[in-house]
């Protein structure tokens, strides 16, 4: 197996040295001059290695078998009369047999982590304002529970988005988190092109205003409203402008103690997505959410079940859409739908965690079906165990086994028997 990206890697490595002895540590802090801000900020450092082995026996195509290693570099300076800066550099190296949609290696299941290097921050902030937070440039953007803003954190290359966001907290127990995002840099690294499929895979163009409020001060939950007016550019091709839609929604989440070592646990969630902009498409459709638990714990070990009901609905030819999303979080492990079918998606799902000597141990069950007509999918469970050795140190594995009920599902191709497998690493300064 060869690396394509270490003199990259060892270039990155050079360019941030001369800061880390003097900013691994504590975090970045107000400076007294502009000299000082530049010096006394903080680095931070990544390093994840993950081996993906994907197996599709129907779809005619080779097993991937993905090795790939990420090292990820950022410099936060200290604020100068409420003003700073951050950048971060993420590089990731790796073999050749997947299909990373990028590489050409259309004979291999799917990986979505190509090889590349890119900015993956790199943004001025302002705090001068009362309780008033404002970036200006590329950055990471998490809203809730990354169903509609996400960073896709589990790909080696995470998304992030070009644009301005500013997040103000001077009314009491009240989040406010204005955004207007003209560029998404995706997975797919800045360095992809048009792949002959008509999409430009690695950036999307738009002109998208989003707003999220969140309000904490009840007891019983979390009430967050939002409205999310995606405008994608025509230059998207084949993904563009029948992507834009506007998305206004509200949520609730929260627990309720019910005796020692006991709490219930709760989620409610309704969206309104329809047409925006000049998407050809004439529709609307909506996201329905809910999800109830219990919190306890079995011989001293802390243990979470929930189950829940999400739907994508359909009008039978349109479905709703998050292209935004932290994707893989939602529906199963398998990646069968990142894309919502054209009939929609009605998942019912349960999960089971608990904690036994430090160790994370997870399983999800998924049943899957269409919501326009019924139609069933398939289904799916995932397993996971994860060590979080201490705030440096951390190894899991994760395994996902989907099911079709029905091959050759015209209304879900990607409905294929899918099994996948991942064992990773990682190392944060």
């Amino acid at each position: 197996m060869k690396f394509r990206s270490r003199t990259l890697l060892q270039k990155m490595s050079a360019l941030f040295a001369p800061f880390a002895f003097a900013a691994l540590g504590p975090e970045a802090h107000a400076a007294d001059t502009i000299t000082e801000a530049l010096t006394g900020g903080k680095v931070t450092a990544n390093l994840q290695y993950r081996y993906e082995n994907v197996d599709q026996p129907t779809s005619g195509l080779k097993n991937a078998d993905a090795s790939t290693f990420r090292l990820r570099l950022g410099y936060e300076t200290a604020e100068y009369k409420g003003f700073g800066a951050m950048v971060q550099i993420e590089s990731i190296a790796g073999n050749h047999a997947y299909n990373s949609r990028t590489n050409g290696q259309t004979g291999y299941s799917v990986v979505a982590d190509p090889r590349g290097t890119e900015i993956n921050q790199a943004y001025l902030s302002y705090s001068g304002l009362p309780q008033t937070k404002v970036k200006y440039g590329r950055q990471v953007i998490r809203l809730d529970n990354d169903r509609w803003i996400g960073n896709v954190v589990w790909r080696q290359n995470w998304q992030s988005y070009d644009g301005v966001t500013a997040v103000n907290q001077s009314l009491p127990d009240t989040t406010i988190t204005a955004a207007y995002l003209y560029n998404v840099n995706r997975v797919f690294t800045d360095s992809s092109i048009d792949n002959g499929t008509g999409a430009l895979m690695g950036d999307h163009k738009m002109s998208s205003p989003l707003i999220n409020v969140k309000y904490s001060g009840f007891k019983f939950a979390d009430i967050v409203g939002y409205g999310y007016f995606l405008d994608y550019d025509s230059a998207a091709k084949a993904f563009g402008r029948s992507n834009s839609t506007r998305t206004l929604g509200i949520r609730a989440t929260g627990s309720a103690p019910v005796g020692a070592g006991t709490k219930l646990l709760y989620t409610a969630e309704y969206a309104d997505q329809s047409d925006y902009a000049d998407n050809p498409n004439n529709y609307n459709v909506h996201y329905t959410l809910l999800e109830g638990g219990v919190g306890f714990n079995v011989a001293n070990l802390p243990t979470t079940f929930k189950v829940g009901y999400e739907l994508l609905s359909s009008n039978g030819k349109q479905s709703l859409s998050t292209p935004l999303a932290t994707l893989f979080a939602f529906n199963g492990w398998a990646d069968v739908f990142l894309a919502t079918p054209a009939k929609g998606l009605q998942d019912v799902y349960g999960t089971l965690s608990t904690t036994v000597a430090g160790i994370v141990l997870r399983a999800d069950y998924h049943d899957f079906q269409a919501d326009f007509g019924g139609g069933k999918y398939g289904t799916e469970w995932d397993l996971m165990a994860e060590k979080q050795f201490d705030k440096t140190w951390s190894v899991g594995t994760r395994a996902a086994f989907f099911r079709t009920d029905r091959v050759g599902n015209p209304d879900c191709p990607a409905c294929i028997d899918t099994d996948k497998f991942w064992l990773y690493g990682a190392m944060n300064f």
